[in-house]
């Protein structure tokens, strides 16, 4: 894997003090491939002031368009902001390098499980650095859904064409994490690690639901209106879409089923052929300090990943810290499933007999279809 070299020079000018101006000597620019939303001028502003970094972006529109730019970008940009299941793909491409934990110090407030997590980091390395977090929780209108207490709901007759699910091959890890519970024969262990017959089950009760459903959504907003309209009664979304549909007063809550959550993790990941470390490292000093979390939160609808931003987002939004579980406690986060690059190399066993991406991809697109 690449590393990277972080000189005495580099480090000597990344020891900001806490609180004044401090520039980029020989560097003022970053370029970064991130999602839309991730640059805002409320943050990028300050940052760019302080720094004398002039930030520059462009948008990838799903995970696979972010890997491919990355790919046919190598030298282009400096900073990539991959959610779980794109950021072991970058790394085993050797799209992006190691970073040192120790040169972004507001990664000692991250709840715990955002520190080392296993979407970016290999054999120990850490190759990114979280920044937002989302659990994929189950969505239901009270009008017309007693309170679910399990995933089985997304895959009932009872609700047939008023179910809606995201349009993703890891709806694949869903199903998984369903049947850990549901038939426990299969031995599940790890709905990211999914050896032939397990997959397979998957896949069955997958192609099961597709029959059941009103649509896949593909962004939040399709998933709003169905529940707005009543074309949907249960599906599997985040609490961006529960908060949404709460101040236009229409009852739909969300639940943390019994078989627990998946769930994804943005972080910010340095490109192996960055032409500007220094400006790179100071802004995964700025984007991680409570306030600036608060505000990209917010604005993406996601949920930070330093436990000290709470506050920052009640004042911005009254009631926005509990609504987006900015104030989680351990026994919720236990309970999800964070996204990874689904290997053919099964962690538990290292033998390689899972389904590794490509599988995945292929049999969601049969899916779907």
């Amino acid at each position: 894997m690449g590393r990277v070299l972080v000189s005495v020079a580099l480090v000597a000018a990344l020891a900001l003090p806490a609180a004044g101006v401090t520039r980029s000597a020989g560097e003022g620019k970053l370029v970064v491939l991130t999602w839309n939303g991730f640059v805002d001028p409320l943050w990028v502003k300050p940052f760019e002031r302080q720094t004398g970094c002039h930030v520059s972006h462009r948008y990838a529109s799903s995970s696979d368009e972010m890997v491919a730019l990355m790919k046919a970008g190598r030298g282009r940009y400096d900073l990539v902001s991959p959610s779980g299941d794109a950021a072991l793909r970058l790394v085993l491409a050797k799209l992006v390098v190691r970073v040192q934990p120790r040169l972004v110090p507001g990664r000692r407030d991250f709840f715990p499980v955002f520190r080392s997590p296993r979407a970016s980091t290999l054999a120990g390395v850490h190759y990114g650095v979280s920044v937002l977090w989302s659990p994929n929780v189950l969505l239901f209108d009270r009008r017309a859904v007693r309170r679910p207490r399990s995933w089985s709901a997304v895959y009932s007759e009872r609700y047939r064409g008023k179910i809606t699910v995201p349009d993703n091959p890891f709806q694949i890890a869903d199903a998984a994490l369903y049947l850990s519970r549901a038939r426990p024969a299969l031995h599940i262990r790890d709905p990211y690690e999914l050896t032939g017959n397990q997959f397979a089950a998957a896949v069955s009760l997958l192609r099961q639901q597709r029959l059941l459903l009103d649509r896949y959504w593909t962004y939040a907003s399709d998933e709003i209106q169905d529940f707005r309209n009543g074309d949907a009664v249960v599906g599997a979304g985040w609490p961006y879409q529960v908060s949404v549909l709460a101040a236009a007063k229409i009852p739909v809550d969300e639940v943390a089923p019994r078989e627990g959550m998946t769930g994804l993790i943005d972080s910010w990941m340095i490109a192996a052929r960055a032409r500007h470390p220094a400006c790179a490292y100071r802004w995964l000093r700025y984007i991680t300090q409570p306030r600036v979390q608060a505000e990209l939160a917010l604005a993406f609808g996601e949920t930070p990943v330093n436990a000290k931003a709470c506050r920052f987002m009640n004042r911005i939004r009254k009631g926005s810290c509990a609504a987006f579980h900015a104030d989680a406690s351990r026994r919720y986060l236990s309970s999800i499933r964070f996204w990874k690059t689904p290997l053919r190399r099964c962690g538990f066993s290292r033998r390689r007999d899972c389904a590794g991406y490509a599988a995945w991809q292929k049999a969601w697109a049969q899916i779907v279809k």
